[in-house]
Order: structure tokens, then C-alpha cells, then sequence
């Protein structure tokens, strides 16, 4: 079984979709809040984060590009709604270039950071499948983060 680039942005495509529905929800009054103060995550920051986490991991891992992340101040980050969707569009299209990149790409200069991967699972299949996992684990905390403060999604 091969993971195609098609199906790796469909799911990217799913999570960064259901993040912008809880910003949306959230609103620009809410979308940075923490619901429980300090040591919890604003939607605004997860969303933050999981385009850093695809940054990152893509990226400098995947591909080798020089990274200036700065994980910690992602959590701290604030943001109106308009701007988590422009972070989200403009990560999804460089996800995309990424991922059509990586399938032709030699061997990344930081592919040391691999070893990080389950079951030391270096290919970029495995990789790929990280920030997958990363994006829907953060989208469960977004969820829990806009019930928490009392907008929670309307279920069919």
C-alpha cells in the first residue's frame, strides 16, 4: 500500500477545514481566549501551531529547509480569524508543494530528526503521516478548547 500525495492533502485538507470551523465558531472574541488560563491552548494558538508542525516536519525534515520556528511562541500566539484562515490557506498550498516536492527529493540534510518517527520508521510515508496525526490530535484540542468555552459545534 502506498500513501499517494492526493490522499495525504485530503486528509490536510479535512483537519485545516474542521480548525477553520472552530475558529469560525469562536469568532474574533474568543478565538484567542485560553479556557482555562494559563497552561491551556487557544484555538488561535493550536491552529498556530499545526501550521509550524507542518513547517517544521515537512519542511526542514522533509526537505531540508532552514527553519526559524519558534514552537514555544506558537502556543502564545493571537490572532483574529481572518488571519488564522490566511495562515491556513497559505499552509495547505505549501503543504501541498511539499508533498509533490518530497517525491522527488534526495536525502534532507535534517533527516536525523526521522528517528523521532514510530517505530523509527524514516520513509516519508511515515513522515507524512505525522503531520496527519499532529493535525487531528490538535483539531481534538481546538474542539475541547471551543466546548470548554461555551460554543460547542452544533451536532446533525
Amino acid at each position: 500500500m502506498e500513501l499517494t500525495p492526493a490522499t495525504a492533502m485530503a486528509y490536510v485538507r479535512l483537519a485545516f477545514g474542521q480548525l477553520r470551523e472552530v475558529a469560525e465558531r469562536l469568532g474574533d472574541g474568543r478565538v484567542s481566549e485560553r479556557p482555562h488560563g494559563e497552561g491551556t491552548n487557544s484555538v488561535a494558538a493550536l491552529i498556530t501551531h499545526c501550521c509550524g508542525v507542518c513547517e517544521f516536519w515537512l519542511g526542514h525534515v522533509g526537505l531540508g529547509r532552514a527553519s526559524d520556528r519558534d514552537r514555544d511562541a506558537e502556543f502564545r500566539a493571537t490572532a483574529t480569524v481572518a488571519e488564522l484562515i490566511e495562515r491556513i490557506d497559505a499552509a495547505i498550498g505549501q503543504v501541498e508543494d511539499d508533498l509533490a516536492a518530497l517525491e522527488g527529493a534526495g536525502p534532507s540534510p535534517n533527516a536525523r530528526l526521522r528517528e523521532r518517527l514510530v517505530e523509527d520508521d524514516r520513509s516519508d510515508s511515515s513522515l507524512v503521516l505525522h503531520v496527519i496525526e499532529e493535525l487531528f490530535q490538535h483539531l481534538g484540542h481546538a474542539e475541547l478548547a471551543a466546548d470548554a468555552l461555551g460554543t460547542p459545534r452544533e451536532l446533525a
